[in-house]
């Protein structure tokens, strides 16, 4: 048999369609219900769905009246607060495309953005790093935005274009990823494929309002099915969690494996008695951890796979536990493959993870960049550049990209974008850039050079911190007399982390 998972399509996404309607559509029949408790240690911050849809319109009207119209960009700069998915829905309403970003990235970075999406317009926390755009509509206005009367849903062809968000390809260059608003529609298969989702939940997310993992899991998800979502006031300890997840009955949770990790090293044990499970998604779990959280909660860990181009499509859940090594299973409705250069692979063999083109939660494609699109096809294969093998009851066990992509704290970094930054500063010949383990499933970046003499770490790390976000900074420096290549002089970035641990005591 062949690594083909193939249950049949999901059910078809509506024509006409609004994604932020649809995240919205529960608000008319439960206009009290809190949407969004903002967890602080002192109380919360609630949204009531009524509230919530407002502010929501109103940002829409607002957007209008400044002069945005359909079909713009806009590029978000926003910080770690409840304007951010705001005014990511207000646009998507009336049919204006926000681009989410870190509020991590320098300047020279959003100015590269700016060149490559040319926004009409840039909404602007003035606390947050930006290039020079002659549009910014600031925090204060978006906030006053929220009391103007609603707006009216633009509704349209599934298959337009929504929103973008920013990947970093192979090549180093950070891709503008394309997507539909039927996006949100392939999101339903994860209601029941990885998060056990009910309408009763309170779900709290460990991230930040502005990191996409957060949006979708922690906020448009539980929102879609009228659930309530908990999110920790930004800058909260990692300590408090497990009184905050207890104090406000939480019964799912969700994080990057770093959060699970921090958690269990205050305590064997965590007691959090509304807990039924937590959803794990970022970069791998490991099954040690996975185990040391089952032994200290008594609840199990769904881990889930995916990419900024596809968001996840491959989990486990309560319904398909995973089983042994395995990630889990495609969701249901998913149509998945295991591809060699032939296509689909014996089943059990290693090849290439690949999802279907007929997914409705693929990229459109890659702004200003159709061709590299193209590129990761085969056939009507999506390549995800990740290797894995599939189990003739369709788990499939993660083994590793096929590239040198990096993935350090939830976040992938391509080593060229590290490399060429650095490639710059003065007295560096040479660079490299790799993931390293710095302890039991911990894994910073780190950068290998060459050069006449050892530069100073302390201007090392000042440079990066002006030129990089802060999730590409390489956390260590490492002087070498030269780098390690193949025989036709390419540098073998997977044997650098065994000069990282032969360089550190």
């Amino acid at each position: 048999m062949l690594s083909v998972f193939d249950q049949g399509p999901f059910q078809a996404c509506p024509t006409p369609f609004n994604l932020a309607a649809h995240v919205l559509q529960k608000a008319d029949s439960r206009p009290e219900k809190v949407a969004l408790s903002v967890l602080r240690g002192t109380g919360t911050e609630d949204w009531s769905y009524s509230a919530l849809k407002a502010a929501i319109l109103g940002t829409a009207s607002g957007l209008l009246n400044a002069g945005l119209k359909p079909g713009e960009i806009v590029l978000m700069r926003l910080g770690n607060t409840v304007d951010f998915p705001i005014a990511y829905l207000g646009a998507i309403a009336v049919g204006i495309v926000p681009v989410p970003t870190s509020s991590q990235l320098t300047e020279p970075e959003t100015e590269r953005m700016i060149a490559d999406l040319s926004p009409a317009a840039i909404l602007r926390d003035p606390g947050v790093a930006c290039a020079a755009h002659p549009l910014q509509i600031t925090l204060g206005a978006l906030s006053d935005m929220r009391t103007l009367p609603p707006a009216e849903f633009q509704f349209g062809d599934p298959n337009r274009l929504a929103y973008v968000v920013y990947t970093s390809g192979t090549s180093g260059k950070p891709r503008a990823v394309a997507h539909a608003h039927r996006a949100i529609w392939a999101r339903q298969m994860m209601v029941d494929g990885w998060y056990g989702l009910r309408d009763t939940d309170r779900l709290c997310h460990a991230g930040a309002f502005n990191w996409t993992y957060t949006l979708g899991t922690g906020l448009m998800d539980p929102w879609t099915i009228g659930a309530t979502a908990l999110i920790p006031q930004p800058g909260t300890d990692p300590d408090d969690l497990p009184t905050l997840l207890r104090e406000h009955r939480a019964t799912i949770f969700a994080a990057a494996p770093g959060v699970f990790r921090k958690l269990l090293k205050t305590s064997q044990t965590l007691p959090l008695p509304d807990l039924r499970h937590g959803l794990c998604a970022g970069e791998k779990l490991s099954r040690h951890l996975h185990a040391q959280w089952a032994d200290a909660t008594g609840t199990e860990l769904y881990e889930a796979y995916g990419m900024s181009e596809c968001s996840t499509f491959i989990s486990s859940s309560p319904a398909h536990p995973a089983r042994g090594e395995a990630l889990g299973q495609p969701q249901p409705g998913r149509r998945v493959a295991i591809l060699g250069p032939n296509g689909p692979v014996p089943q059990g063999q290693e090849g290439t993870i690949a999802i279907h083109r007929s997914d409705p939660g693929l990229m459109l494609t890659y702004l200003n960049a159709p061709d590299e699109a193209e590129a990761r096809m085969q056939g009507d294969w999506f390549l995800t550049g990740d290797q894995g093998a599939m189990a003739i009851d369709g788990q499939i066990t993660y083994l590793g990209r096929d590239d040198d992509m990096m993935n350090a704290g939830g976040y992938r970094v391509s080593p060229v974008e590290v490399e060429a930054a650095l490639s710059k500063y003065p007295g560096i010949t040479q660079v490299g850039a790799a993931a390293v383990e710095v302890k039991q499933d911990t894994f910073v970046i780190a950068a290998f050079y060459t050069g006449p003499a050892k530069l100073d770490d302390a201007d090392l790390h000042a440079y990066v911190e002006a030129n990089l976000a802060r999730y590409k900074q390489p956390r260590a420096f490492i002087h070498m007399p030269e780098l390690p290549t193949g025989g036709n002089g390419k540098l073998l970035r997977r044997a650098l982390p065994a000069y990282f641990k032969a360089n550190t005591p």
